[in-house]
Order: C-alpha cells, then structure tokens, then sequence
C-alpha cells in the first residue's frame, strides 16, 4: 500500500478501480491544518486528467504496470499505431486523447516503451530527445535581438517549435519531447 506521501511525480497506482499516473505533486502544510498532497493525476485508459488533494489518512494500492519495447509505425485518423519490437505482427492502437500532446513527436521506425495493465496497452513513452528536420522556417527579422530572438518553425510531424533565428529550413534539431523545446542544432552532414 502507498501512504500520500509516496504519490510522486511518475508514481502510478490504482483509484476507483482505474490505474492513474501521477503528473504534478505538491506537499502543501498550512497553519493549524493537516498537511495534504496535491496531486494532478492522468487515467491511463482515457487520458483524463484530474486534480485530487489527498490527507494522511488516505492509502492507496499500487499498481503492476509492465514496460515492453515497441516500434511506432503511422498515424491516421488520430489513432496512433505500433508492434511489439521484434514482432511486426503484434500490432496494437492507441487513441490520440491518450497520447497527448507526444503524438506530435512521434516519427516512423521510433522506438518507444508501452506500459501494459491487464493485458492491455494503456500508455506510451517515446524518448525524451528526438532529432527532427525543420520543414517550414519563416526567414529570420533583423532588429531587436539583444536578447536573442525566437521564431516559430514546423518540424516533421507537424508539431511547432520556438528555436533561435538562426534555424532555417531543412536544418536538423534536436526537441525535449517532454517540454516540447528547442535543445541544440545538429551538424550538417
């Protein structure tokens, strides 16, 4: 059994029958009061994502979550399609809604972690750096760039990124999918 306390960030655990993930954590303890968890918490079978404030008394059971390697194939319709990593023929869907904003991340052939609870895929980690190639650069404004300047880029995908103005089109970068920001430029080859 998990106490409050153990709800850190990635934890996961089982609440009303259904496995949730904690995504934020704070341990708040005001005066005279009890001190509580404030969690935000993701369904791992819908998406859904709920704020909950949890007491001392409060317990929770944990959950047996299996990690297994697989390979993102295609997106279509906002269903995202994968296989077991070694068995093309072990395909299994996952909506977008459960995704989540990662789904712009996701390339062909990118080897991800699926999280299975009863048999059954429920959540999906892709890499926390990914390479990607800029597909649409606007050119770069001179003028007021004593701070240095930012400009948003599409990258394959189709996710839109804030990089420096020095990025052009068909430069190679490298995104924090977690963060969905600007890490470092690559090498030209």
């Amino acid at each position: 059994m998990l106490s409050y306390t153990d709800l850190t960030k990635g934890t996961m655990f089982l609440y009303e029958g259904q496995p949730y993930e904690v995504i934020e954590m704070a341990f708040l303890r005001m005066q005279q009061r009890k001190a509580v968890v404030n969690t935000k918490i993701r369904n791992l079978i819908s998406g859904k994502i709920l704020d909950r404030t949890w007491q001392a008394s409060d317990s929770f059971e944990e959950t047996e979550v299996t990690r297994t390697p697989a390979i993102f194939i295609y997106t279509s319709k906002g269903e995202c399609w994968f296989h077991e990593k070694g068995n093309p023929k072990n395909r299994f869907m996952l909506p977008g809604e459960v995704i989540g904003e990662q789904m712009n991340f996701l390339k062909p052939q990118t080897e991800i972690v699926a999280f299975v609870w009863n048999e059954k895929v429920v959540k999906v980690q892709i890499p926390i750096k990914m390479d990607f190639v800029v597909k649409e650069a606007p050119p770069s404004v001179k003028g007021n760039t004593a701070q240095g300047g930012s400009k948003a880029v599409t990258i394959e995908g189709g996710a839109i990124v804030q990089v420096p103005l020095f990025i052009n089109e068909g430069d190679s970068i490298r995104i924090n999918t977690e963060t969905g920001e600007y890490v470092e430029r690559l090498e030209k080859k």
